[in-house]
């Protein structure tokens, strides 16, 4: 299972948060993947902020990555306020990205 979250998280940097046009991996915006069940991935996601507009069109662009996969079938995709995201989180290659924003 290592190998298919690994694969979900590595898929899920085709979504892209349109403000600041860096994938969500690399935003530090997925907190954990999961696999719980054959066929089914849990996401757990914050946003940057409480308010952010386009918190429907992130979960949605989440979710559909991970039903486009062929492994999975089943996608619970859930947004979590704790810890806040900081830019902390940002991967190197995502704080590299926002530099240049």
């Amino acid at each position: 299972m290592t190998e298919l979250k690994e694969k979900i998280r590595e898929n899920l940097k085709t979504v892209i948060d349109p403000e600041l046009n860096i994938n969500v991996v690399d935003l530090g915006l997925i907190y954990e993947v999961d696999v719980p069940e054959p066929r089914t991935a849990k996401i757990l996601m914050t946003l940057t902020t409480p308010g952010c507009p386009l918190h429907d069109s992130i979960a949605s662009g989440i979710k559909y990555c991970v039903l486009g996969m062929e492994e999975i079938d089943h996608a619970d995709v859930q947004l979590t306020w704790e810890p806040a995201w900081t830019p902390d989180r940002m991967t190197e290659d995502g704080k590299r990205l926002l530099q240049g924003f």
